[in-house]
């Protein structure tokens, strides 16, 4: 039976990819684990492997195809003793997805060819406790529609369950018909047409640079952020001048490698991911994710930290910030950063976390407020330390100066327990040894 290739969802969010190159050409052989393609994320570049051996029979989709949308089929391995010219000449638009490895799944001879056929309830999935395979789309629209994945067959790669198969649940009429699941919500206003807005410049003064992939996945999120995330704001002036004199002390005596050079160089920005972990610590209830249903408190400090690469910027999340050194998080920094740069990060690198940092001190910025990253419920705006002029006893003295800005989810983190969270953050920051006992 002939293997489909989907194009894989390389994260909950991913809707579609562009199609960088084949690393195979038709006629091919390729093994299990073989690397077949490239696929580019608005984030990464990601490759896709067989998942079983044969010969690629057709390329489906040809390189450089950009907006692929999840589940649809890229190519097709005719399997073992199957003429691969006969496979590749029938197109393949019909041939059934893989069913090997399905779990407790009907025949293959009843698996569905096309989603208009597949029955809701032809045979369970699976077993009882067994694990049911299924993209998050399709658990999203399952959840909508009221449907038990446990009564859908799968007709995905390895009988993973996708959107088709939800689709034919619900046309088949034995789940709950989609009219009974939630409202969508309103779309968003929409803003001045393309046409207009040219209008409004003189004709040959502009050159129109279309968004890539990043630009257009940043866009969405951020105005989904703002219009579904209700925003509040709370800034604090930090004093830094302890931190500096704790930092060049662990500078100094960072032992070095065998080139001389020093095993680590702890940055502020280093100081501050690792005082909002404690923080968050110190403040559990802060430390949560909004959801409809319930709050999700995180028993660890994951915290994101923004970013900046060609075209957008991308959130590395260092994961169990609480337990980890000033070194250790400023090395695992490091390679994210550089990793992040040449698009290496795995989504695993990238995805989730509690809370994040986005710091523009570097450049010069003074303050600044940051916008939260779902499914985050807060994140931290860093400005630059600078020398001020400040109050002590009654007379004024120069300290370095840091304001820092905690953008919160009113929804999960409302205005006291926000303001408990930053005086932590700020007691630790002017206190810094308090973060490493």
């Amino acid at each position: 039976m002939p293997i489909n290739i989907l194009m894989p969802a390389l994260s909950p969010t991913m809707e579609k990819g562009n199609l960088a190159r084949w690393l195979k050409k038709e006629g091919d052989t390729v093994k299990s684990g073989d690397v077949l393609a490239e696929i580019e994320t608005d984030k990464a570049t990601m490759e896709v492997e067989a998942i079983d051996e044969g010969v690629l029979a057709k390329i489906v989709v040809p390189d450089g195809t950009q907006d692929v949308a999840v589940n649809a089929l890229i190519g097709i391995i005719a399997s073992e003793g199957e003429d691969a010219k006969t496979v590749g000449a029938g197109g393949g638009a019909a041939a059934p997805a893989k069913a090997a490895d399905k779990p407790a799944a009907a025949p293959a001879a009843a698996a569905p060819s096309t989603p208009a056929a597949a029955p809701a309830a032809a045979a369970p999935a699976a077993s009882a406790g067994a694990r049911l395979f299924a993209s998050p789309l399709a658990r999203r629209l399952a959840k909508d529609a009221r449907i038990d994945l446990a009564r859908v067959t799968g007709t995905g790669p390895h009988g993973r369950i996708v959107e088709r198969d939800i689709k034919a649940a619900v046309a088949g009429g034995t789940a709950a018909p989609l009219a009974t699941a939630p409202a969508a919500k309103a779309a968003a206003p929409a803003g001045m047409s393309d046409e207009t807005i040219k209008k409004f410049f003189e004709a040959g003064s502009f050159e129109e640079i279309p968004h890539d992939s990043m630009r257009k996945t940043i866009a969405r999120r951020l105005v989904e952020a703002k219009t579904t995330i209700p925003h509040f704001y709370l800034t604090v002036d930090c004093e830094l001048d302890t931190l500096l004199g704790a930092r060049e002390a662990i500078n100094n005596a960072a032992p070095k490698s065998k080139d001389g050079k020093p095993e680590y160089k702890v940055s502020v920005n280093d100081f501050v991911i690792k005082a909002l972990a404690v923080a968050l610590q110190r403040v559990p209830d802060a430390n949560v994710t909004w959801t409809e249903a319930t709050m999700l408190k995180h028993k660890h400090s994951d915290i994101g930290v923004a970013v900046s690469i060609p075209g957008g910027l991308i959130t590395p999340v260092i994961r169990k910030a609480e337990t980890k050194g000033l070194a250790a998080i400023s090395n695992e920094m490091k390679d994210y950063a550089a990793r992040a740069r040449a698009r290496k990060l795995k989504p695993e690198e990238y995805q989730g976390g509690s809370s994040a940092v986005s710091n523009l001190g570097m450049f010069g910025i003074k303050n600044f407020s940051a916008v939260i990253n779902p499914p985050h419920a807060t994140i931290l705006a860093v400005g630059a330390g600078e020398q001020r002029v400040v109050v002590k006893k009654g007379a004024p003295v120069v300290a370095t100066v840091m304001s820092v800005t905690l953008s919160t989810d009113h929804r999960a983190v409302d205005g006291a327990l926000g303001a408990e969270l930053i005086s932590a953050f700020k007691s630790l920051i002017e206190n810094p040894m308090g973060m490493l006992v």
